[in-house]
């Protein structure tokens, strides 16, 4: 296999990829067939010196099966794109999603626009996953890993459907404290791709709950300015973000292009600095150059 290889990083097009096991700097699985892109390089590193940041890409053509890999078997903060497998897990495994779920106001944690305002009522399952998924709702995450047995749940869940990468240590809002080093709540972009594309491409789920959490991202409020900007605008975008301490921004997506197959798409970047602000913008940077990649 050829493969370029620059300060640590490759960016290839390969068939028949695999997900590594997440360490710092990864070799690139092996492939039986593989083109290097060489100008996605500089573009990638460039992105990562403009907004001192370290970058993850990984994106698969569901198709073609080309895919573009940058830094995509390092690990990164998954922060809050785990709600989107949270609930891909919950789909799974629960029976009744109307079933009403009570909680009281010493469960709200931060940043939960709407369990705040049922307190009195509850929730359903259907709903807390709407809450999280759309509008990245901490406490309808955390109702939801009470659901599958806590984080350890949620893991185990992952590890049946071949995830053997994701560690999922934590609940809201701890899980995204990020410190360089920790592995806890951690994945790779390749692993949080692959997880994903088993619930919204994949049968992991049946057709009818397939559609409802492809809805779930498809009208997410939280992406505008990640991947579905950097990708043509008459492309349907299901996405779910994530933002991390140390300056960490994350965008997960399944991306479908008019009159092609979908397109699977995780991009993850920390600054390693603690009070370090986010940037959307090299999100959104990193997506077009992914696209323009896959070509």
């Amino acid at each position: 296999m050829r493969r370029l290889v620059l300060a640590g990083v490759s960016v290839v097009l390969l068939i028949g990829s695999a997900c590594s096991s997440g360490a710092v700097a990864a070799p690139t699985p092996e492939a039986s067939s593989t083109t290097t892109v060489r100008p996605q390089v500089a573009r990638f590193q460039e992105l990562e010196k403009q907004y001192a940041a370290r970058l993850g890409v990984f994106a698969v053509d569901t198709g073609s099966r080309r895919t573009v890999s940058y830094r995509a078997d390092e690990r990164f903060a998954f922060a809050s794109t785990v709600k989107s497998l949270a609930c891909g897990v919950l789909l799974r495994q629960a029976k009744d999603l109307d079933k009403l779920i009570r909680y009281t106001a010493a469960d709200l944690v931060t940043y939960s626009p709407i369990t705040e305002k049922h307190v009195d009522t509850g929730l359903t399952l259907y709903q807390l996953c709407d809450a999280a998924i759309r509008y990245s709702d901490n406490t309808a995450a955390n109702l939801i890993l009470v659901e599958l047995g806590g984080p350890a749940g949620l893991q185990r869940a992952l590890r049946k459907l071949g995830d053997g990468i994701t560690n999922v240590n934590r609940n809201e809002p701890t899980l995204n404290e990020a410190t360089p080093g920790d592995r806890r709540d951690t994945t790779t972009p390749c692993q949080l791709a692959t997880s994903l594309q088993k619930f919204t491409l994949g049968h992991a789920l049946p057709p009818a709950k397939r559609a409802i959490l492809n809805n779930w991202l498809l009208t997410n409020t939280t992406g505008d300015k990640t991947i579905r900007a950097g990708v043509p605008k008459d492309w349907k975008v299901g996405d779910k973000t994530g933002t991390a301490g140390y300056g960490g921004r994350n965008d997960v997506a399944v991306i479908w292009p008019p009159n092609r197959a979908p397109i699977m798409l995780a991009i993850m970047s920390t600054k390693g600095v603690k009070d370090a602000p986010t940037d959307d913008a090299l999100i959104a940077a990193a997506a077009a150059a992914a696209i323009n990649a896959l070509g």
